[in-house]
């Protein structure tokens, strides 16, 4: 039987046990949106929930359950509300309401939903947060880390390298439904891709997705060796907080 690392089927007992081992709480940003034809509308919760599982049994820690309100960019028009890809679609200046999105929340409010979940996390005794998924969410975190731990008293960090390290291909959730997507989805969700469901001509090209078609560059293969980067990274940043942590006595 798989070790279980979320938090909301812990017994307080199981709970205080892991958290004593490691004081880490991984925050999977989701949410409910168009993710192309052949993905599910959880795809961003789904791909860091299912990492921060498999980095919760490497390296201790309780895995949250999933936001799934998040920002992104928006516009009225025609006085209806658009919202992510909604508006970013290349074929057509005229937004176009995608089936399933239901999410968008202001930048404000989304401050306020993460200051809230912060500050129950620490209260909890988590001393390390990993938060990750929706790109408009993980922005927020990586722009406001400072803010928010200090004003938290928490170690904060994303699965993202830094912007002079990235590379597109391997980064963690790193296009939109495209073949960095589809790959990690591929390689956690295998039974919740459909590439069936993806235009069979290749010259028509997929509704709203950003990124390198899925139907040439996506495999398992791929979305398994971009975990298992992530996994090695995340785990060798994540024992180093747990080494400083214990040597100040925190």
């Amino acid at each position: 039987m798989c070790e279980e690392t979320r938090y909301e089927r812990l017994t307080p007992k199981a709970l205080e046990s892991r958290k004593a081992a490691a004081p880490i709480a991984y925050l999977p940003l989701g949410t409910l949106e168009w993710h192309g034809p052949h993905l599910p509308l959880g795809s961003d919760h789904l791909q860091s929930q299912g990492f921060f599982i498999q980095l919760a049994r490497r390296v201790g820690g309780v895995v949250l359950p999933p936001l799934f309100l998040g920002p992104d960019s928006f516009k009225v028009f025609n006085g209806a509300e658009y919202y992510g890809m909604d508006i970013h679609q290349k074929e057509s200046a005229t937004p176009i309401r995608l089936e399933g999105s239901a999410y968008w929340v202001p930048d404000r409010l989304f401050s306020e939903i993460v200051d809230t979940v912060l500050k129950q996390i620490r209260r909890a005794g988590f001393r390390i947060l990993v938060a990750h998924g929706h790109g408009p969410s993980t922005n927020y975190i990586i722009e406001n880390t400072a803010v928010l731990e200090k004003k938290h008293d928490l170690r904060i960090f994303t699965v993202w390298r830094s912007k002079e390290e990235r590379n597109p291909s391997t980064e963690f959730q790193y296009d939109h439904a495209a073949a960095n997507e589809t790959s990690i989805m591929m390689a956690l969700h295998p039974s919740l891709v459909h590439m069936d469901h993806l235009p069979s001509d290749p010259k028509e090209e997929p509704l709203g997705l950003i990124g390198k078609d899925p139907r040439i560059h996506a495999s398992p293969d791929h979305g398994k060796n971009i975990v298992a980067i992530h996994l090695d990274r995340m785990e060798t940043i994540l024992r180093q907080q747990l080494s400083e942590l214990a040597s100040t006595g925190q």
